[in-house]
């Protein structure tokens, strides 16, 4: 059976978007899955607008663009007003509690509302925020394994950094937990 799993992460530069995009797309790439990751940010980088799409699929990928998604990341208040429409429908939408005040209204698709920016000042580093919502979105969606994740930071990240991927474990496995006890509907 053919596997195609189409998300949109989005939010603010500085939020770890594109590195959650490229983390996953790594990911599906040591499971044998083709792969696309399509990053888009405004001039800014940190403060301004960021995202990137992301396809992971058992067979080959015919464009690296799509207009429809099986789960939107969002983080902010201009990223839930702009892709939450594009969502299909059944599929999930991943959003910041802390950044969004307008949550969709569709009742076609999943929606987890998650509390990542505090549970990782709780960790004392803000910078894992992006890896809870990460592991939300490995916990809810058949994409890739935990293990192949943790293999993509070792490969995503420089070597420098590499101290660091036993936070970013505990950090995957927070969000684990947390989406299995937010999910709205």
């Amino acid at each position: 059976m053919d596997k195609i799993h189409e998300i949109v992460f989005a939010g603010f530069g500085g939020q770890g978007i594109l590195s959650m995009g490229k983390i996953l797309a790594y990911a599906g790439l040591e499971e044998g899955y083709e792969v696309c990751w399509l990053p888009s940010y405004g001039p800014e980088m940190r403060g301004g607008t960021a995202n990137c799409s992301v396809i992971i699929s058992s067979r080959k990928i015919l464009s690296p663009i799509s207009t429809k998604y099986d789960c939107g990341i969002l983080l902010n208040q201009p990223s839930m007003d702009k892709f939450e429409s594009k969502i299909k429908s059944c599929g999930i939408c991943i959003y910041e509690k802390a950044e969004i005040i307008k949550v969709t209204e569709r009742e076609d698709i999943n929606i987890l509302g998650l509390s990542a920016f505090e549970e990782a000042q709780k960790m004392e580093v803000k910078q894992v925020a992006n890896m809870i919502v990460l592991g939300a979105l490995i916990n809810n969606i058949n994409i890739v394994k935990i293990e192949s994740v943790l293999k993509a930071l070792e490969d995503v990240l420089p070597a420098r950094h590499h101290h660091l991927i036993p936070l970013n474990k505990k950090a995957l496995l927070k969000g684990m937990e947390l989406a299995e006890k937010e999910f709205i509907h």
